[in-house]
């Protein structure tokens, strides 16, 4: 099997020659370790050298404002987002509004303008054609509208003063529904799957209801789900935390892929999430990036890997349980990892 075929042979739930196995977004200051212990130069020879399964592909965003489509709104209005560094706490513009004219000062920004279609195509293009090719899209319309208000505020809208808090959520649905069919169709053919998501859950439970949740969030989630699907693309769901109490929903949502296996959530066990759902839905992740990878022995992660391939003999996708791989993570973690999950045992 080639990566390719892999992925789709584990979210489908079929027999692979062994689990897809991801990488994921290694941060810029993890990458000059992981660079020298693979002996490599920059993330595309990483990704090969390693064996990873996926070829992670970012939408394209520049504006006067941002230069990241997950930063396209200037909730602040100080003509300069910055990307690394955001925080959905700080009160944003709309921290004062009370009616929804309140909102109309906001100018909304034309996703048509800032993403160059060429560009989409060449990066999707570079990828190599036996890598299960996944367009990061987040489209993460419920952290956008915390932040638009300020995370203290939204939430105590959507109780005071719903249509207010929905108004935005809208707005911030509808254009990433605009952005990524611009993705979707400078690229059609060529993609796999996608991951859009929201953080909805902490270490012990959901940050909200899952009623809150389901009148809040699924309904842009299902929208965002169904345009995929339109494209022929699998959709990677991303929530960080403990979100067990909605994957049935995220299930009815369409959703292929539940992302990621926060390993120290609470009631995110993986025995406890392939007994439950295991044949409705398949996972990423599962491998601890909160103790295991950052202070465990190569021969810890390569038990845990073992242990991840018993519980789930296909159905999930073997990687760090948070997508972006910090500094405080040792190489020889990470190459236990990909040795282990890359095993084909007889």
């Amino acid at each position: 099997m080639n990566s390719r075929e892999r992925f789709f042979a584990t979210v489908n739930r079929e027999k692979a020659d062994r689990p897809a196995a991801w990488l994921g977004m290694p941060d810029i200051h993890a990458q000059p370790a992981l660079f020298a212990h693979y002996g490599v130069k920059n993330l595309h020879e990483l990704k090969i050298a390693v064996g990873d399964d996926f070829y992670a592909i970012e939408v394209p965003y520049e504006s006067p404002t941002a230069n990241a489509i997950y930063a396209a709104f200037d909730w602040y209005m100080d003509g300069d987002v910055d990307s690394d560094n955001r925080t959905l706490t700080a009160d944003g513009c709309f921290k004062d509004a009370q009616e929804i004219a309140d909102l109309d000062f906001f100018e909304w920004p034309d996703p048509g303008k800032y993403i160059d279609k060429e560009e989409c195509r060449r990066r999707v293009m570079a990828a190599p054609k036996d890598k299960a090719r996944l367009g990061m899209l987040w489209s993460a319309h419920f952290q956008d509208a915390c932040a638009s208000f300020g995370m203290e505020t939204a939430l105590m809208n959507m109780i005071a003063n719903p249509e207010i808090y929905e108004a935005v959520d809208k707005k911030i649905v509808e254009f990433y529904l605009k952005a990524n069919k611009i993705f979707y169709e400078a690229t059609k053919g060529e993609l796999d799957a996608v991951l859009i998501g929201n953080d909805m859950g902490s270490q012990r439970g959901l940050m909200l209801s899952p009623d809150m949740i389901r009148r809040f969030v699924l309904p842009g989630c299902r929208k965002l789900v169904e345009q995929a699907h339109s494209y022929g693309l699998k959709v990677i769901y991303h929530s960080c935390g403990s979100i067990a109490d909605i994957i049935p929903d995220l299930i009815e949502a369409g959703v292929d892929v539940i992302h990621p296996i926060q390993a120290l959530a609470a009631g995110m066990e993986p025995q406890k999430l392939r007994d439950k759902f295991g044949n409705r839905v398949s996972f990423c992740g599962g491998v601890d990036t909160q103790e295991l990878l950052v202070r465990g022995t190569a021969e810890d992660v390569r038990t845990k890997v073992k242990e991840l391939r018993s519980i789930f003999p296909t159905g999930l996708v073997i990687s760090p349980s948070h997508e972006a791989i910090m500094a405080d993570v040792p190489p020889e973690n990470i190459r236990a990892l990909f040795e282990e999950a890359g095993t084909i045992y007889d």
